[in-house]
């Protein structure tokens, strides 16, 4: 089928001058076209040969690589009038088959373009372009459910509410990401059951796991598990935060892939619920609780920003989780982001989605309070540490934020560029 959809495509291209008998191999498609391509005049700029979803043309006995090895070596690269990109949604066959080759695509790529998934300021500037006008608040929620993803977020139509979108997009049986979860791992990885295996562990434990209760919790083989994990971070549907002061192997993996979070948590539990079933949920304490975790993610999707708004751009910081299981003498405690600053400073940020302004209470200002007692006293450390609050509007400044915070973003920084 790849075959015909390039011999389709060729016929077009060259107006049925050329060949006209279907290629039976990718070696005689890649010959087809490096005739057509060698009678091309020489422009001012170069031709383009793009090759999409590559990935998906590499099947099983096709003999696509060893064709375009052939067809590059041989061919292009003595074109300097072509310009060759090779594209595919599954990044870990780019970076096995293109990136890392040993054969004959060994050091031939020249330039590596990582396309990443759009961020606040960019949403903000996508959605504009579509005649959306929605206040920030509402884009942080769109974005919660769907994440930077163009392709997602085209659907958003002017004159209607988050909450109107995510019920539109998400849950009536025409929205495109009711469904679109299972597709979305199969489109992307062969045998994909592994990878859903993890994503869903990892969703129900939203602080995220080591590798040893991953392999626990699913029971894949340690093969399998290691080829798996790293598919699936190349991908940028999982992260993996080193502990702070820890060993690599208590590195914590963490579902970061905001769509696939949203997915597990509403739309897979509430599928025939009925019509304006998120106006519902989205008053629930589940909602409170999990959207905190959520705007967590963000933050830390958004480490640029927030290092920008704290004035430490030029200074190198490393930003991961802490985790002290308690001894006899100090309580445990999890802080599931820090950014550790190598001018002797360290953040415990804590993450505060709220409609309003947030309110530090005495009993939530002893908590921080505690944690970084513990933190300083579990950890040893010689740094000076702050407490740095994330919020989406700006937090009420009684004695309790005055005693106990040093610093605070709010959503705005995080749509900066």
């Amino acid at each position: 089928q790849q075959l015909l959809n390039f011999f389709g495509e060729y016929l077009r291209r060259t107006e049925r001058m050329k060949e006209t008998q279907a290629p039976v191999s990718w070696h005689q498609a890649f010959d087809y076209l490096a005739s057509y391509l060698s009678g091309l005049p020489q422009p001012a700029t170069k031709h383009v040969v793009f090759l999409d979803e590559m990935p998906w043309l590499d099947t099983p006995k096709s003999e696509f690589v060893p064709a375009l090895e052939f067809f590059w070596n041989q061919h292009v690269s003595k074109m300097d009038h072509v310009l060759l990109i090779a594209c595919g949604s599954a990044s870990s066959w780019i970076r096995k088959k293109l990136i890392n080759a040993r054969g004959g695509l060994y050091n031939r790529i020249t330039q590596r373009i990582k396309l990443m998934p759009f961020t606040l300021s960019e949403t903000a500037l996508f959605i504009q372009s579509l005649g959306v006008n929605l206040p920030q608040y509402q884009i942080l929620e769109l974005y919660m459910a769907m994440g930077g993803i163009p392709f997602y977020l085209k659907e958003v139509e002017k004159g209607k509410s988050a909450t109107q979108l995510i019920d539109d997009i998400c849950f009536s049986p025409q929205g495109l990401l009711r469904e679109e979860y299972k597709q979305l791992y199969h489109s992307l990885f062969r045998d994909a059951e592994y990878h859903i295996a993890i994503v869903e562990a990892l969703a129900a434990r939203p602080q995220g796991m080591t590798r040893t209760e991953i392999a626990a919790d699913t029971k894949i083989s340690e093969g399998s598990l290691s080829k798996t994990l790293e598919e699936l971070c190349e991908s940028d549907f999982i992260s993996i935060l080193s502990p702070l002061l820890k060993k690599k192997k208590d590195a914590i993996y963490k579902l970061t892939d905001l769509y696939s979070l949203f997915y597990l948590k509403f739309i897979q539990p509430n599928q025939g619920a009925g019509s304006r079933i998120w106006e519902q949920l989205s008053k629930q304490g589940a909602y409170a609780a999990w959207s905190g975790y959520a705007f967590e993610n963000i933050c830390m999707k958004h480490i640029n920003q927030i290092k920008s708004a704290l004035g430490i751009s030029g200074v190198y910081t490393k930003h991961s989780s802490w985790k002290f299981k308690g001894d006899d003498s100090l309580p445990g405690a999890q802080i599931d982001m820090i950014i550790d600053r190598a001018d002797q400073i360290i953040h415990l940020c804590e993450a505060k989605f709220t409609k309003e302004n947030y309110i530090l209470t005495k009993d939530a200002a002893a908590q921080l309070r505690l944690r970084k007692t513990i933190f300083k006293q579990a950890s040893q450390t010689k740094k000076a540490v702050f407490s740095t609050l994330l919020t989406t509007y700006p937090a009420l400044q009684n004695k309790y934020y005055l005693e106990e915070i040093d610093s605070e973003i709010t959503m705005d920084k995080l749509f900066e560029r």
